[in-house]
């Protein structure tokens, strides 16, 4: 067998755009060229596609003059990346390349939610990461928690506020907020990841700036209880039908919690740090390995997904926070660093990962599409 074409996709429509091209970067750094042949794709900000020439470089330096306009047809009798040209008022489709897989690398809405998941479905093109379902229930976190709790899996009181409503009855929604979950509480948009328009609240001026700022980013807006003394652990989950979980890692963030600052900003002697394995009893090491099995089954995830968790330094407890079905993909990122103290190193989880992708897209290709009743 010849080289796989990779199309390794990235930016996209989300406040995480520059986080999704770092990651990317590694990703394509990492990846071995006497296997892979890599076909960059960006996505810009306003969501045009774009390929050849150095998309990274594109998004980077905000020049579209160093890519092209490219697309991908929703037609698995055509399973390649298109060139766009504008010819006499017209524009021309041409093939830029075939993709034997593709390696999405989008963290936010419109890449981690399920939509390109299913663009790729209907292109026919096998994919990294979770399905349409396993993605959507992972990006929002209001039914997140709805399936977890569904599954009798802990999680923390919340309260979900429709932006409309906020916006309409402010103070309402604060009383409400108060009476069930008093102080201090965290805000965020329910459809967002690297804690994005997420703070933390201690009175009621504070809940009204984070509301607000939550609502910028999305039109659902979660309000979490926050944990008394809460330790951040994290697991990295990885496999289809069989999935298997990797030691715990712990988070001591820099700032009064894990905040986009905190991963993305701090660095040197303030950035956070990373414990792996979490220094946790080894029965609450299994416990949390178990719970994130369980609830990358319980979403449909497929691939990878890393797990967070809330463990209260107080009572004890644990809480399953979110599931990320494409999580951070740098080297120093949790994900690959819990598998690579787990015995996976960074390319080969790479590579586990397209293999993967490969498996799901055969499995699901011998569903038949096609109903006949005499063969009954």
């Amino acid at each position: 067998m010849g080289k796989l074409r990779v199309g390794v996709i990235f930016g996209g429509r989300s406040g995480e755009h520059e986080v999704s091209l770092a990651s990317a970067r590694s990703v394509m750094g990492a990846m071995d060229p006497e296997k892979y042949e890599v076909v960059p794709i960006g996505i810009t900000k306003e969501g045009a596609w774009i390929a050849s020439g150095d998309p990274m470089a594109a998004l980077t330096e905000g020049d579209l003059s160093l890519s092209a306009p490219a697309t991908l047809l929703p037609d698995p009798s055509r399973r390649g990346l298109m060139r766009l040209e504008e010819e006499g008022g017209r524009t021309i489709l041409s093939l830029l390349a075939e993709l034997d897989v593709v390696f999405p690398v989008l963290h936010g809405p419109y890449g981690e939610d399920g939509t390109v998941q299913g663009l790729l479905d209907l292109a026919g093109v096998p994919y990294v990461g979770a399905g349409v379902t396993g993605s959507a229930v992972g990006m929002d976190k209001a039914i997140f928690k709805r399936v977890m709790q569904a599954h009798g899996l802990p999680v923390v009181d919340y309260l979900l506020v429709m932006r409309r409503e906020w916006e309409a009855d402010p103070e309402g929604v604060m009383d409400r907020i108060e009476a069930k979950l008093g102080y201090p509480v965290f805000t965020k948009p329910a459809n967002l990841g690297s804690s994005v328009g997420v703070n933390k609240c201690h009175d009621r001026e504070g809940l009204a700036r984070g509301l607000a700022d939550a609502a910028q980013y999305d039109r659902k807006l979660l309000v979490e209880a926050a944990v008394p003394q809460a330790r951040e652990i994290e697991v990295s989950v990885l496999g289809n039908d069989d999935p298997i979980a990797s030691v715990p890692g712990e988070i001591i963030p820099s700032r009064e919690f894990y905040s986009y600052a905190a991963k993305y900003l701090d660095e040197g002697e303030q950035a956070s740090e990373l414990l792996i394995p979490a220094p946790l009893p080894p029965e609450v090491t299994e416990r949390v390995r178990e719970l994130a099995v369980e609830a990358y089954r319980a979403i449909d995830c497929a691939g990878m997904a890393r797990a967070d968790f809330l463990l209260s330094g107080e009572t004890g407890a644990l809480y399953v926070n979110e599931l990320n079905t494409i999580p951070g993909f740098t080297k120093i990122s949790m994900y690959p660093k819990l598998w690579e103290a787990s015995g996976i190193p960074y390319s080969q989880l790479i590579d586990r990962l397209i293999e993967l992708a490969l498996e799901r897209h055969a499995d699901r290709m011998r569903n038949r599409t096609t109903y006949r009743p005499e063969e009954e």
